[in-house]
């Protein structure tokens, strides 16, 4: 079974950088396609990127996308978020995921579509 752990989260400025990492097991990442969700107090789980496997596509929310970087080390089976210029609405609880089949672009933001989760890592975007 594949397992995933998040970690990487912080308290950071309004502008300032944090990069998320997710460690995979139980899976080879180059063959699984890897998601970054969040979700704020209050709110529903937010898609936020999608890397698909064996060189499929990515996928970025329009909220993030140009500020947000999703990559992946296969030697380490790791997965990361480069997040830059960061908002106070990026404040939220990040969680990666994983499945088996790569996802066309209108189904990756759909959390149901994720069989396996992270246990989430926490980004607070505050002065």
């Amino acid at each position: 079974e594949v397992q995933l752990q998040a970690s990487g989260g912080g308290l950071v400025q309004p502008g300032g950088s944090l990069r998320l990492s997710c460690l995979v097991s139980g899976g080879t990442i180059n063959y699984l396609a890897i998601s970054w969700f969040r979700q704020a107090p209050g709110k529903e789980r937010e898609a936020v990127s999608y890397k698909g496997g064996r060189g499929g596509s990515t996928y970025y929310s329009r909220s993030v996308m140009g500020r947000f970087t999703i990559s992946k080390d296969n030697a380490k089976n790791m997965v990361y978020l480069q997040m830059n210029n960061l908002k106070s609405e990026d404040t939220a609880v990040y969680y990666c995921a994983a499945r088996q089949n790569n996802l066309i672009a209108s189904a990756w933001h759909d959390p149901r579509q994720w069989s396996n989760w992270g246990q989430g890592t926490q980004v607070t975007v505050s002065s």
